[in-house]
C-alpha cells in the first residue's frame, strides 16, 4: 500500500468545453514527453538499463501527444490551444518523482517501470476526476475515454513492471526479505464509512444526501444516534482521514486490478477503482467547499 497519495490536488474547476479538454490533455503529454526525455538522454553508462525505459517512455508521451491532436482536430477542427486553458493543469509527471531516479545511483528498471505506472494511475485519477465534476456531456464522456486509455495504458506498463519486479524480488529472496501483503479493502471501506458517517452529522441535509450516494460504500439509510465525532479527534482530522482512506482504496483496488488472474476480476477490481475515484472527487469537493485542505 503507497503511504503517499497519487493525486494530493484536484481539478481547481470543472472543464467547461471540449477545446479545453483537449488543452489540458495535450499540455500533459507534451510535460511527460520532455521530462521523461531528460531522463533518456543520460550518458552515464550505469543508468543504462533505466535510460532505455524512458526512450520507451519518451515516444509514448509523442504519439499521445500526435493522437491528441488528432482528436481535438477531429472535433473542434483545429490544434489544441492553450489560450483555451482556463487554469493551470495538474501536474502528472513531477519533476522530484524524475529526479529521485534520475538521481539515485539504486535506480533499476523496475523503478522506472514503477514511476510510469504510478503516473499513468495518476492519469486515470486524473480524468474520472475531470468525469466526475464535467456537466457537459462531450466532456465528460471525452475525459471517459481519457481515463480507460490511461487504464489500458497502465496495464501494459505494468506487465512491464512484472518482469523487472521478478529478478527483483528473486533477488530479495535470495536476502531472506519478502514484499509486504496490502491492507485489506473490505477493513478500509469499514474504517472509511465510520469516518464518513462521522463527518456527515456537521454537513447540510443536501450534502449528507450527496454522501449517500457515493459507492461503493454509501451511507446507511438511517445514522445511529450514538455516533459521534470523539473528543480527540476534531472535525478536520476526520476529514483528512477519510480522504487519505478513500485514495488508499482507490490505489488498493488498482493494485487488484494489476493482480487479477482472470478478466472478470480484472474488470471487476477496475470498476471498483472507478466508483471509488469517484467517491474520492465527491468528498474533495465537499472538503474544499468548506475549508482549504492543506
Amino acid at each position: 500500500m503507497r503511504a503517499e497519495p497519487l493525486l494530493t490536488i484536484a481539478p481547481l474547476a470543472s472543464v467547461g468545453s471540449m477545446a479545453e479538454l483537449y488543452a489540458i490533455a495535450l499540455m500533459q503529454a507534451e510535460t511527460a514527453a520532455m521530462r521523461y526525455e531528460r531522463l533518456a538522454q543520460s550518458e552515464e553508462e550505469s543508468f543504462g538499463p533505466v535510460r532505455c525505459v524512458f526512450e520507451v517512455l519518451t515516444q509514448r508521451e509523442r504519439e499521445r501527444a500526435d493522437s491528441i491532436c488528432l482528436g481535438s482536430g477531429a472535433s473542434q477542427r483545429k490544434r489544441p490551444d492553450p489560450a483555451d486553458l482556463r487554469w493551470k493543469p495538474t501536474d502528472l509527471v513531477p519533476v522530484q518523482e524524475l529526479s529521485d531516479v534520475g538521481n539515485s545511483s539504486l535506480s533499476t528498471a523496475y523503478h522506472a517501470w514503477a514511476l510510469a505506472v504510478r503516473h499513468r494511475e495518476r492519469t486515470f485519477i486524473f480524468w474520472t476526476y475531470v468525469a466526475a465534476l464535467a456537466t457537459d456531456h462531450a466532456v465528460r464522456s471525452t475525459a471517459e475515454d481519457f481515463a480507460r486509455e490511461a487504464l489500458i495504458d497502465g496495464n501494459i506498463l505494468r506487465r512491464e513492471r512484472r518482469l523487472a519486479w521478478r529478478s527483483m524480488r528473486q533477488g530479495a529472496t535470495d536476502r531472506g526479505s519478502a514484499p509486504s501483503e496490502p491492507e485489506s479493502a473490505a477493513l478500509l471501506e469499514s474504517l472509511l464509512l465510520k469516518d464518513v458517517v462521522l463527518w456527515s452529522q456537521q454537513l447540510t441535509p443536501v450534502e449528507r444526501d450527496y454522501l449517500s450516494t457515493l459507492r461503493p460504500s454509501p451511507l446507511p439509510p438511517v445514522l445511529e444516534p450514538h455516533e459521534a465525532i470523539v473528543k480527540s479527534d476534531t472535525l478536520e482530522d476526520i476529514k483528512r482521514r477519510a480522504l487519505r482512506r478513500a485514495e488508499q482504496l482507490s490505489n488498493l483496488y488498482l493494485d487488484e486490478a494489476d493482480r487479477a488472474a482472470d478478466q472478470n476480476s480484472m474488470e471487476y477490481a477496475q470498476n471498483m477503482a472507478a466508483q471509488s475515484i469517484a467517491r474520492l472527487a465527491g468528498l474533495r469537493s465537499i472538503a474544499l467547499a468548506s475549508t482549504v485542505l492543506p
